[in-house]
Order: C-alpha cells, then sequence, then structure tokens
C-alpha cells in the first residue's frame, strides 16, 4: 500500500485474478495478384464472397493466387490479405494515368491537395484494367436535372445546402453517379454502382459535423473511385462558402451534364520483389497477429523469403509452400525427381514450414472453366478446421481431420514407394483413395533434423503455449523479482497447461520459477526467469497390426505378450 501523510483510511482493489489469455491459433495470412483492391494494405477477408467485393473476381493471371485465397477460406473465416501488383500498374482517370495504390496513400497526396493536374476529376479507385469499366456521371446544375439520365436515383435537383446558405453562398449541391461502363464489376453494361446525392462542393460544407464535401464523401464510402481534383462545377460567379477556381474537365460531356469516361488503367503482374514487399507486411507479430500463412503459386525465391524472413523470424506461425505447377502437372512418372529439384532449389529448412505434394484441379464458377490451384492454401485450412473441431495439438492429416475439398482430382497421386521418398526428404503426400476421398497422408514440417518439432502438431502445440504464457508474463513486467511474484506466475501458468494436458496436448509438464533459476546474478540484472518443461503427445504415423492364429484349446493369458 501507499504511504498516508495524514490519518485516514484507505480502501485499495487487488486483482489476484490473472490467467493465461486465449489467443488466436487460427488467423491465416497470405499476398498475391488480384484484379482489383488496395496494394500493399492488410485487408481481413472472412469468406469468399467477401473475398471478391473486395479484391474482384479471377482472371487467368489472378486465379491461382484467388483460389489459394478462397480454399483457405473454405475451412476458416479469418484471412489477412495483401494485394501485390508490378511496377506497371495504374489507377484508371479521367486524364493522364496514375498509381495510387490505396486509401492511405491518396489521403497522404490528393486528398487535401490541388494536385489533379491532367489527371482528371475522377481517379479509378484501385490500379488495374478492370477500371477502365467506370464512368462517373455529374449533375450539378438545378436546370439540367431534368434532363439528367441519372434522375430517377433522386428525390429533387441538387441546390443550396443549408451549410451554404448559412454562409452566404448559393448552388453548392450536386448529385454524382459511379457507372460500370463496360459491365466489368456486375456483368451487366451501363449499371449504376454507387450514388453520392446533395454532396457540396464547399471544402468546408458539414451535416451534423461530417464533412459533405464531394472529395470527402466519396472518399469516406465509395468502393470504386476517389474525386481528384476540386474543381468548379458551375462556370458561373456563384458563391459556397470556399470557393475554389479550377475549371471542371468537360471531356466527354454534353453541356453541363457530365459523363467522364475513366481510362489508362493498366494490370501488371507482381514480380518476386513486389510479392516479397507484400508478404513483408506480416513480419511484425506486435502488429499483426497470424499463425498460418499461405503461399499459393509463388517461386522458390519467395517462399525461402516468406519461411526465413516471416515465419521463423515471428517464431509464431508456420509457412505452407507447394512445388511448382511444372513439377507435378502432366509429368508423367517425373515428379519424385522434381520434386527433389524444387526442395533443393528452396534453399532452407525449417520447423515453421510445411510443405505438401502438389496441385488440384477444381472448377472456377466465375469463369466456367477449371485450373490447376497448389494445395496450400487446403493445407493450411485444414489446420483452421482441425482447431475448430479438435485443438491447434492435434495433427491436421489422416481420414478425420485432413479431408481435402473441392478436388476434382489430383496432378500426381503417389503411390507408397513414392510417398516413401518424398515424406522423408520433408514433403507431405496428398493422396486420393478410392472412396475415400482426397486425404493429407502427412503431417511433418520442413526440417531434416529429427525431433519433436518434426511434426506440425508438436510445432503448433509449442506455438500456442508460447503466445499465451508469454502474453500471461508481460503482467510480471516491472514488478518486485521476488518469492511472491515467482509464485503468483507458476500459479497461473499450471492451471492452463493442466487444461492443455487434460485436452491431450501434452503428456506431462514442469514449471520451475524460483531461486534455482532466478539466481541473485538473474534478479540483479533486471531479468525473470521462468523454465516451463513440455512432454508434447506424438501423432501416431506407423500402426502394426499382428494377427496371431491359435489353437480351440488355448488360454489367451498364457501367450498374450509372448508372441
Amino acid at each position: 500500500m501507499a504511504f498516508q501523510l495524514s490519518p485516514g483510511v484507505s480502501v485499495n482493489e487487488i486483482d489476484q485474478t490473472t490467467v493465461v489469455p486465449s489467443v488466436s491459433t487460427t488467423a491465416g495470412a497470405f499476398a498475391g495478384y488480384f484484379n482489383w483492391g488496395p496494394v500493399n494494405k492488410i485487408i481481413q477477408i472472412t469468406n469468399e464472397v467477401n473475398l471478391v467485393q473486395i479484391f474482384g473476381k479471377p482472371s487467368n493471371d489472378s486465379a491461382s493466387s484467388f483460389f489459394s485465397a478462397a480454399n483457405f477460406l473454405a475451412y476458416g473465416d479469418n484471412l489477412n490479405v495483401v494485394r501485390a501488383v508490378g511496377s506497371s500498374a495504374r489507377n484508371a482517370t479521367g486524364g493522364t494515368a496514375l498509381t495510387i495504390q490505396n486509401s492511405d496513400v491518396f489521403q497522404a497526396t490528393y486528398l487535401n491537395s490541388n494536385n489533379g493536374g491532367s489527371y482528371g476529376s475522377f481517379v479509378a479507385r484501385y490500379p488495374g484494367a478492370i477500371g477502365n469499366s467506370l464512368a462517373v456521371s455529374v449533375c450539378f446544375k438545378a436546370s439540367d436535372f431534368s434532363a439528367w439520365a441519372y434522375k430517377g436515383y433522386f428525390s429533387s435537383a441538387p441546390g443550396t445546402s443549408q451549410a451554404a446558405s448559412l454562409a452566404g453562398g448559393q448552388n453548392d449541391e450536386m448529385h454524382i453517379v459511379v457507372i460500370d461502363n463496360n459491365g466489368s464489376f456486375s456483368g451487366q453494361v451501363g449499371t449504376v454502382l454507387e450514388t453520392f446525392a446533395f454532396v457540396s462542393k464547399a471544402g468546408n460544407a458539414t451535416i451534423n459535423g461530417v464533412s459533405n464535401y464531394y472529395k470527402n464523401v466519396i472518399f469516406n464510402t465509395s468502393k470504386y473511385v476517389f474525386a481528384i481534383d476540386p474543381v468548379d462545377y458551375t462556370h458561373q460567379n456563384a458563391t459556397w462558402g470556399n470557393p475554389v477556381t479550377t475549371n471542371f474537365d468537360e471531356t466527354n460531356s454534353t453541356g453541363d451534364t457530365n459523363l467522364i469516361i475513366l481510362s489508362g488503367g493498366v494490370d501488371s503482374v507482381p514480380a518476386d520483389s513486389d510479392l516479397q514487399n507484400a508478404f513483408d507486411l506480416f513480419i511484425n507479430k506486435e502488429y499483426i497477429d497470424i499463425s498460418l500463412i499461405v503461399t499459393g503459386a509463388v517461386s522458390a525465391t519467395v517462399q525461402n523469403h516468406v519461411i526465413t524472413a516471416i515465419a521463423a523470424a515471428r517464431g509464431d506461425c508456420v509457412a505452407f509452400v507447394s512445388p511448382p505447377q511444372t513439377a507435378v502437372v502432366n509429368q508423367a512418372g517425373s515428379e519424385v525427381t522434381n520434386i527433389t529439384s524444387w526442395l533443393a532449389s528452396l534453399g532452407t529448412t525449417s520447423t515453421f514450414a510445411f510443405a505438401d505434394s502438389g496441385w488440384k484441379y477444381q472448377y472456377d464458377k466465375y469463369n466456367s472453366t477449371y485450373r490447376w490451384v497448389p494445395l496450400n492454401g487446403d493445407i493450411a485450412g485444414l489446420c483452421v478446421y482441425t482447431d475448430t473441431i479438435s485443438d491447434a495439438w492435434f495433427s491436421p492429416a489422416g481420414y478425420t481431420r485432413g479431408q481435402v475439398k473441392n478436388a476434382i482430382k489430383l496432378a500426381w497421386n503417389p503411390n507408397k514407394t513414392q510417398r516413401d521418398t518424398i515424406y522423408n526428404s520433408g514433403v507431405n503426400p496428398v493422396v486420393s483413395f478410392p472412396g475415400q476421398g482426397v486425404v493429407l497422408f502427412g503431417d511433418k514440417t520442413l526440417t531434416n533434423k529429427p525431433s519433436a518439432f518434426d511434426r506440425i502438431n508438436v510445432r503448433r502445440l509449442f506455438i500456442l503455449l508460447e503466445k499465451a504464457i508469454s502474453t500471461s508474463a508481460k503482467y510480471s513486467l516491472f514488478e518486485q523479482n521476488d518469492e511472491i511474484t515467482r509464485a503468483q506466475f507458476v500459479s497461473t501458468i499450471t492451471p492452463f497447461l493442466r487444461d492443455v494436458q487434460g485436452r491431450r496436448g501434452v503428456t506431462d509438464f514442469k514449471v520451475v520459477c524460483d531461486t534455482t533459476n532466478n539466481t541473485a546474478g538473474v534478479i540483479d540484472s533486471n531479468q525473470f526467469v521462468g523454465d516451463i518443461y513440455i512432454k508434447p503427445s506424438r501423432s501416431i504415423n506407423f500402426i502394426q497390426l499382428n494377427f496371431v492364429a491359435v489353437g480351440t484349446g488355448v488360454d489367451f493369458t498364457t501367450i498374450v505378450g509372448a508372441v
């Protein structure tokens, strides 16, 4: 208790209810190539519909990325996605093309400035050729409203807002419509995608304390465009409180009712360096909590980077990788040799990585065709499924938890001899058994060092324990390193580990935090040591069944154990 300076009664609440918190074990991460959406920004996706809404439908170039993400989401509902693009990607604009990766870049560079210049009045919100399907129509004079093609979307003509009227201005209101001019977004040419009613030309206009300036409204609410240039939409001397003087670009316009057709959007497939930069957004574990990294169809260079620079460096997640399509699709018997070459090119081994044996064939409903897709999205998804029906320390392999979804066939269905070879190298076979479906048939991490961590269930067990216990241990920071603090630490950790033991995660454990490991030297250096000994539960990889025939008169008790 604190010292009192004069007589009195002090009442304190002391919280001794510290527990080991629950931690996420199923948050996925993925960086890949998509046709739409923010670039180099982490977006949480919960299902395939959400994936399409944010990042667009797949094309031939983006299909492997799209379905790697979608396949993970078939098992779970938490995937953090980053879109990567090549250096020549461009946003469609009403003038000269430019590149704006995401809303943060736009806000920093264009939102509060007059830097529109030759770019026109509106720009597609994200880079990509699909932005060329967008058009914007603006009605900014009441006299034009009756002839405007989109008047049916609004209750009345634009006029003067209350904010402008109070400031002594007039005629500041306008209506804006975003149109799918080519039908690339909606599937229907000319579909109205968004409407913005009674927005103001005045930079200081507000409604109930919220900005009604058209540029801010579109920035905050549009899914398709940014308004890039403050413009004078009236061509007359009317004022609205905070006037701007830049003239409106009337290209492709008729009179004062304007249709701005966006163009110049360009797709650009990301290079390895672009993908590495996108994956690097997941490096900082204090910024983003993830447990499973889907790599999709990337090169061995990118796979190595994800394994070493992200998964192993963080120490709290597993990277999932597949061999390249050329190693297993239509290879007619050279798959084992190709996988061996791939492993050599990968150039790394790690208990924080998990390799599968190939690709699956699945239907692309968005383009009415079939696609080859790497399996690592599914395998990471099986870990999510395992967490859902069991716990992270159970193996995701086998007939109970290892059933792969949406597989018409496998590029390569390894036989027993082939499975033995690749499994010994740390590559986990995915096998199609008649009447049993497609099954993950291995649970090795990608390491050549025999240890408890050469199995993914043990690796994920320790990730969970380390996350949970380290989070709890933070509350010991800056406390006194004495017997009370050490006893509190042990009493907090022990029930948690006992619960894990009861759920078959460990066979035994011991927590040591006393003067044997917190010596005088440790205490004097302001350190605190807790040693946690774990005996992890192991998965069954090999089963031996012995069937013994005995005579009719034989007593079983005399021969059991003697065979």
